[in-house]
């Protein structure tokens, strides 16, 4: 479901699971690319992306945790919630290529990243949980609100509000919006000029930005 390719000091992480939403299987591959991200030696970054036009990451698996995984659904969304504060602290550089739709979860996991790239024709950003009836998790509040604009974050969570490319870098959702055929390279030249940075320094840092909403993912409360 993980497909890990390099090119010069990046990683990428393409994601082959169709909407590529979270079930255990989906996020112990995803665990296991980001161990080999972190214990390779000399400069590094990692670019994520879709493996289709189509989806980057449509979050949560629904289907499952309201079937075979009804069980398990609630342990499955506190790993998620850790998966968010893993890629909080990341000491290297992580860009997201938005290659597709990025809703709910899916686009929790962009905003996770150190920086965005998204393509402008098609595609949006979501967060539809008003619409879905669920509450978010407040580790899910903390990232959202550690990183976006407190009247962006309002208006996505209250209307359910579905954001093209071009809004999304207007509203500092994602850093850019760039043509289909330029989010991966794009993404990669970002990740690339990012690579040679210290990792100690650069995971302390983002400790220190984050360290509420770290605090918050890693207690991975999820509401009953």
């Amino acid at each position: 479901m993980i497909d890990i390719t390099r090119e010069g000091n990046v990683f990428i992480l393409t994601m082959n699971a169709g909407e590529n939403r979270f079930n255990p299987g989906f996020l112990e591959e995803l665990g296991l690319a980001l161990d080999e991200v972190e214990a390779a030696n000399g400069p590094t970054a990692m670019v994520t992306t879709g493996g289709s036009e189509k989806f980057y990451s449509n979050g949560l698996d629904l289907e499952w945790m309201t079937g075979d995984g009804a069980s398990d659904a609630l342990a499955m969304v506190a790993d998620v919630l850790r998966l968010y504060a893993r890629l909080l602290e990341f000491p290297v550089p992580s860009v997201a290529a938005m290659n597709g739709h990025a809703f709910a979860g899916g686009g929790m996991f962009a905003t996770a990243h150190d920086y965005r790239v998204m393509r402008h024709d098609r595609g949006y950003f979501c967060l539809p949980e008003v619409d879905l009836g669920m509450p978010l998790a407040d580790g899910m509040t903390a990232l959202l609100q550690a990183k976006l604009r407190g009247d962006v974050l309002r208006d996505l969570l209250l209307t359910g509000q579905r954001l093209g490319g071009a809004e999304c870098a207007e509203h500092g959702i994602v850093d850019e919006a760039v043509a289909a055929s330029r989010v991966l390279p794009r993404a990669i030249e970002r990740a690339e000029a990012l690579s040679g940075k210290h990792r100690g320094a650069y995971r302390a840092l983002k400790r220190g930005m984050f360290a509420t909403a770290i605090a918050v993912l890693r207690k991975a409360e999820v509401p009953g």
